[in-house]
C-alpha cells in the first residue's frame, strides 16, 4: 500500500516546519510501531493455528524468548491493551504476544522483532517463496512502505538485503550503501557479503572496533574473490596493500583510465586499511581505545564506496 501524503502531513510540514531533518537512533516512536503491525498482517495473511501467519509469529517469539532468556516475551495483556481493543483480529497468542511486545518493548528490541520479521519476508523471497496472498511486487512494496515509515518517522535505519543498517546520510546510503550490498549478494560475493552486513550490525549495535575490523574483512574478501575467479595468484596471507598492488597491476581497471585513478590508489591503500590497522585492528596497549561512531561511519562508507568501484569493473570485465 502506497504512503499517503495526507492532509494533516502536509499541514504540519507547511505551518510548523514538521520535517525531519536529523535522524533519531534511540527511538521508535508508536506511531511506527503500529505501523509496522499493520505490514505484518497484510504480510503474513490471517493468524491461525496452521497457517503460514501462525508459524511465523511462533517463530519469532520462541527465537526471542530462547535469545532474551524469558518464557513469555510479554507476561499477561499489559502493555498492548491498545492493540487487543481493535478487535477483529482472531485470536492468536502468539500474534497477540509478539505485536504486544513490538508496542511495549524498548527501543533496540523493536529494531529486533522488526529486523527478525521482515528477513523471514526477505529469505523467503530469495528462495521464490511467498505466502500464497503475497507475490515479488507485493512483497517489494511491503519492504519499500517499511523504509518509507523509518524515514517518514525520522528513525535512521532502513531494512536492506535482509538487515536493518543504521543510517547516517540519506544521499550516502542510496547512492553507496544499497548498491554494495545489492552487488554483493548479486555477484555471489558471500564471504565479503556476510562481513559487511557484519559491520554494519556492529555500527548499529556500537561496537565502531568491531565494525572497523569486519569492513576490512569484506574489503580483502571481495578482492580475493575477484583474484580467485579470475585465476590471479595471490598469497594465502595477503592483506590489503598485496590485493590491491594484483588488482592494479591486472589491469582491472584498464591502463588507460589508471592515470584518472591516481588518487583512489592512495585512498584504497590509505583509507579503510588504514583507519582499521590504527584503530581497530591490532592491540590497543595499556589504555582502552575508543573509536568514534563518526569515524567508523566514514570507514563503513568508504568501504562501500570501494566495494562497489571493485565489483563494477569485475562485472565489466567478465
Amino acid at each position: 500500500m502506497p504512503i499517503y501524503d495526507l492532509f494533516s502531513k502536509r499541514k504540519r510540514r507547511a505551518e510548523r516546519g514538521d520535517v525531519p531533518d536529523v535522524y533519531s537512533y534511540d527511538t521508535v516512536p508508536e506511531q511506527l510501531r503500529v505501523q509496522v503491525i499493520h505490514l505484518w498482517k497484510e504480510g503474513f495473511g490471517k493468524s491461525y493455528e496452521g497457517s503460514f501467519a501462525f508459524k511465523v509469529y511462533k517463530g519469532i517469539r520462541d527465537l526471542l524468548c530462547r535469545e532474551y532468556g524469558l518464557f513469555r516475551l510479554v507476561e499477561g495483556r499489559h502493555g498492548y491493551d491498545s492493540y487487543l481493543a481493535v478487535g477483529n483480529h482472531g485470536y492468536d497468542e502468539y500474534e497477540d504476544e509478539c505485536c504486544g511486545f513490538l508496542l511495549a518493548c524498548k527501543p533496540e528490541q523493536a529494531l529486533d522483532i522488526i529486523e527478525l520479521t521482515f528477513s523471514m519476508f526477505w529469505n523467503n523471497a530469495q528462495r521464490n517463496s511467498y505466502p500464497p496472498h503475497l507475490g515479488p511486487k507485493a512483497f517489494d512494496a511491503l519492504i519499500a512502505e517499511l523504509n518509507g515509515r523509518f524515514k517518514e518517522s525520522g528513525v535512521g535505519y532502513q531494512f536492506e538485503s535482509g538487515l536493518i543498517i543504521r543510517v547516517d546520510s540519506a544521499l550516502v546510503h542510496a547512492e553507496v550503501v544499497k548498491p554494495a550490498l545489492k552487488l554483493l549478494f548479486e555477484e555471489g560475493f558471500e564471504g565479503a557479503d556476510e562481513e559487511f552486513r557484519s559491520a554494519f550490525e556492529h555500527y548499529r549495535h556500537g561496537k565502531h572496533k568491531e565494525a572497523l575490523v569486519d569492513a576490512l574483512k569484506a574489503f580483502e574478501s571481495t578482492m580475493k574473490t575477484i583474484c580467485k575467479r579470475k585465476s590471479w595468484d595471490y598469497p594465502d596471507v595477503a592483506g590489503a596493500r598485496n590485493l590491491i598492488t594484483i588488482i592494479f597491476d591486472k589491469e582491472l581497471i584498464p591502463q588507460s583510465m589508471q592515470a584518472h585513478f591516481t588518487g583512489l590508489r592512495q585512498t584504497l591503500e590509505a583509507g579503510v586499511p588504514t583507519v582499521r590497522n590504527k584503530l581497530g585492528g591490532h592491540g590497543q596497549g595499556e589504555e582502552p581505545v575508543e573509536v568514534p561512531g563518526y569515524l567508523a561511519a566514514y570507514a563503513l562508507h568508504l568501504t562501500a564506496s570501494n566495494l562497489v568501484m571493485l565489483l563494477e569493473a569485475f562485472k565489466a570485465s567478465s
